[in-house]
């Protein structure tokens, strides 16, 4: 394409799509379409500003580690939120710990002495993982591609994707008993 158009070869741009699930009853409750330069904790505000409703708990990735997600987090819904952010592998401890260990000062610690898995477990982010359910079903119910060419419209379909999504969880879910 270079030698015969003196034109760089152009790819198609990224999109993320970033959800806020209900864990109780599976409904998504925020979403937002981003473009790919777009980081994780930038296109939080505008995801927290969808949810109207008390938030108990926030887990998140690592990609979310950071004080700057832990203050919106506080601003938005107020000290009592328990938020669960798995720090990354190199994560140091504030130098705070002996005096005012943070709650990623503590799971730093229980990481280290315990384990991740042990970890995961004792927190609750284990349930993060219920979140790739709803990315499943979009990619299975919507489709793995944006038909839209451009990004407003892109945006709009999204937003009917997740509408899509919603009315399906309200007809019902699987319930799981255990046999043995």
């Amino acid at each position: 394409m270079e030698n015969k158009h003196k034109t760089s070869a152009r790819r198609k741009p990224w999109r993320k799509l970033h959800l806020g699930i209900d864990l109780i009853c599976g409904e998504i409750v925020c979403s937002e379409l981003t473009a790919d330069d777009v980081g994780d904790p930038t296109a939080l505000s505008d995801l927290l500003d969808q949810i109207d409703a008390p938030v108990a708990r926030f887990i998140a990735d690592g990609a979310y580690d950071g004080a700057a997600t832990r203050d919106l987090l506080a601003e938005g819904f107020g000290e009592i939120v328990e938020v669960i952010i798995s720090p990354p592998k190199t994560a140091v401890a504030s130098p705070q710990l002996v005096l005012v260990p943070s709650v990623r000062d503590r799971h730093i610690a229980e990481i280290q002495t315990k384990g991740q898995m042990a970890w995961q477990k004792s927190t609750g982010y284990n349930q993060r993982s219920r979140v790739e359910t709803p990315m499943g079903r979009w990619k299975a119910v919507i489709g793995p591609k944006l038909k839209a060419r451009h990004f407003a419209n892109q945006k709009t379909e999204a937003k009917i994707g997740v509408h899509v999504l919603n009315r399906m969880t309200g007809l019902g879910r699987p319930q799981f008993e255990r046999v043995a």
